[in-house]
């Protein structure tokens, strides 16, 4: 927005001038002769003053023209490396939740074991304690 506001800016004052010495010139008390050589010397002036500011305009859209690539060149390293950075961080991130995730599966299973083998001796204990209080039983009976 402020770009547009300079080049409106600058074609005012361009044609302000340019309608200002025009206006001068031919409210002057002059021959006219002199007027049209006045009008002529007047329109070189402008064109010359335009032809500057053409030239200034495009040395400012060459160098913001280079600015606007280095700009861009850097923030695409710039996305590159940190689209790398969060790569690598899920990659470590992953690598340890299948790590624990491991660990844990092995805890429970080890657990399990231990609580399915006492499960088991507690059955043949009791099986045993059973068997001998039957046998008990059928021998207090004969």
């Amino acid at each position: 927005m402020g770009e547009n506001n300079s080049k409106e800016f600058l074609l005012g004052v361009l044609l302000g001038s340019t309608v200002g010495a025009a206006l001068a010139l031919v409210f002057a008390p002059k021959s006219g002769r002199e007027l049209r050589q006045d009008i002529n010397d007047g329109t070189k002036v402008a064109l010359e003053k335009a032809g500057e500011w053409k030239g200034i305009a495009q040395e400012k859209g060459t160098e913001y023209s280079k600015i606007a690539r280095e700009k861009s060149t850097e923030w695409k390293e710039k996305g590159t490396e940190l689209t790398q950075k969060a790569v690598d961080s899920t990659t470590k991130l992953t690598k340890d939740v299948t790590e624990k995730t491991k660990d844990l599966a092995k805890d429970v299973t080890d657990k399990t074991k231990d609580v399915a083998d006492k499960a088991k001796k507690e059955a043949e204990d009791f099986v045993e304690t059973a068997t001998e209080a039957a046998a008990d039983l059928t021998e207090d009976k004969s």
